[in-house]
Formats: structure tokens, sequence, C-alpha cells
């Protein structure tokens, strides 16, 4: 891994100078602080181009723990003319390495409104062929530990008991699964936990739609597309207040935010169920934020930076 950032810049040197001999570069936009930013201010350097670096999340919250990575994001972080954080949290972690606040703007992720809109739920659980009876909690997110689907299923065992009918879809697929089916057999759940795999990008609509309730227990996150995502369906969220998920779930009208914890996860959930949700209201909330004002704030950031 210490070398990842400079054999990307040397991968690339020779097509990158290319490409500068044949169409004049104007600034190099590279996501992810390591190795991809990195190798980015090294390109710059060479072509005597202006960067610009985005910081998605784990390039942030936990590469910089790594005792022979965190000198080259600081470093990275220094010599790029400018920054990008997803969110607050991450523009916090920036300043932390001692990055001067002005070369930082926030710019949050977006939504996909004409993708993302809500369903009828009965409409999406047909589809689905999930259960037409009960509640249905919908989890989406890789099965790796960060992502807590561990804490999720000991959660909703907690609950199971008071909610006749509850049902569990976990989409997503992963190294966590053989330990992650054993513990739902070991909880008794096994019958009503649905590990249902990876899925198609635009089955993600219906899944959301179907949830009575979706929910994210992350360790760590940047800013989440799977929270706006199910907002902009309408479907309420119960996460955990790590990056920026407290900024999207900015309104108890939205979600509901808890502790890493199977307690506070446990109640979060009950509140979830139990709480009558406007629905109408969160998906307007949810599309309010498209990639079309994503893309004209970088646009933008771009323009105003490095216009000649």
């Amino acid at each position: 891994m210490p070398f990842h950032g400079l054999l990307m810049f040397l991968g690339c040197l020779r097509s990158v100078t290319k490409l500068n001999q044949n169409w004049k570069i104007d600034c190099i936009d590279a996501h992810f602080v390591y190795p991809d930013g990195m190798a980015a201010v090294l390109l710059g350097k060479v072509l005597k181009v202006p960067v610009t670096v985005s910081a998605r999340g784990t390039d942030m919250n936990l590469y910089p723990s790594f005792r022979l990575i965190r000198p080259m994001i600081r470093w990275t972080l220094r010599c790029a003319d400018r920054l990008v954080a997803v969110s607050s949290s991450l523009k916090e972690a920036m300043l932390k390495l001692g990055t001067r606040e002005e070369k930082i703007r926030v710019i949050p992720n977006g939504v996909d409104p004409e993708r993302f809109q809500p369903l009828p739920a009965d409409i999406a659980k047909s589809r689905l062929s999930v259960s037409p009876s009960g509640q249905t909690i919908v989890s989406v997110g890789a099965l790796i530990p960060s992502k807590g689907h561990r804490l999720l299923m000991q959660a909703f065992s907690r609950i199971l008991a008071r909610h006749r009918g509850l049902q569990l879809y976990i989409v997503g697929e992963g190294s966590e699964r053989p330990s992650l089916e054993v513990l739902a057999k070991e909880l008794g759940i096994d019958q009503v936990v649905h590990l249902v795999g990876k899925r198609p990008y635009e089955e993600l609509p219906s899944w959301f739609s179907a949830g009575t309730v979706s929910c994210l227990l992350s360790s760590r996150e940047g800013w989440p597309n799977v929270v706006t995502e199910s907002l902009a369906c309408g479907t309420p969220v119960v996460a955990t207040g790590v990056g920026g998920i407290p900024e999207i779930l900015c309104s108890a009208d939205l979600g509901i935010i808890v502790e890493q914890t199977i307690d506070s996860a446990a109640v979060g959930l009950e509140q979830g169920l139990a709480k009558k949700w406007n629905r109408d209201a969160i998906s307007r909330q949810g599309r309010a934020r498209s990639w079309d004002s994503v893309a004209a704030e970088v646009d933008d950031l771009l323009r105003t930076s490095f216009s000649s």
C-alpha cells in the first residue's frame, strides 16, 4: 500500500504526458486522497498543471491512522491546489492534518431524482418477491465489518418478538456473508433475515420503497449515497451518527440517529417502525439535491480556481 500512489503515478505518466501534448490539460481532478490524489499531485508537478483532490471517506477516516500512509496524505493535502470534501466531517479531518481551511470546499454528493422516486410499497414488494404482509427493514451496503450488519442483526433479534411479520433484507455482497449466515442461525432469525446479495443498481429504488425503514449502522462513512437514495424514495433512515450522516439526517422528520450499540440500534429501529412518517415530504427533501447541482458546484470550483 505505501507504494500505490507512486506506482499509479508511474503507470499513467506516459499516457497523461502524451494527452497533455495533444490537448493541453487545464487541471487534474482527482478523487480519493490516497493513492489517487497523491498520483494526481505528482502528475501536476511534472506537467505544471493545477490539481484538485476530493476526499470521499475512508481516505480521511481510516488511512491517516496508517503510520506509513499518513505522511503521504499530509503531503497530498498540502500540495494540492484545491481540496473538496463531500461532508463537513471530512473537512474537519483535513483540518486536523494541518490543511489550510481556505483551500477546502465542501461539496456533498447528490442523488438521481429521476431514478430514485417513491413507489407504493405493495408494488415494490411484488416486484422483489418480498413478503407483502408485515413491516420490512432494508439495509443496503457491502457485507464488510465497517457497515455494521452484525450489529443490525443483533438489534433486529432484540425487537423481533414485538413485531409480528417483521422481515430484514440486507442487499449487498462481501467477505462477511459466511459469518452473518452463521450469526442468523445462532440468533434464530435465519427465516426472517434475507441476505439477497448484490442486486442491479436499477433495482435499488424498489428495495428502498419496500422498506418501512432503511438502516445503516456503519462505524465510519463519508457521505453515504444509500442514505440520500433511501430518503429520495420516501423511506426514513435509522443510522449511526458517523461521517456525513448527521448532515443528511438533519431533521427528526427524516430519520433517527443512533449510537453504534445493540441497545441504541434496537431502540432506534423500534422508534422508526412505530413512527408515522410523512414519506412524501421525505422524498421531496431527499430528491432536492441532484447530481446536476453537484456538477454545477464542481464546475464553479474548477473555473474560479483555475481559469486563466
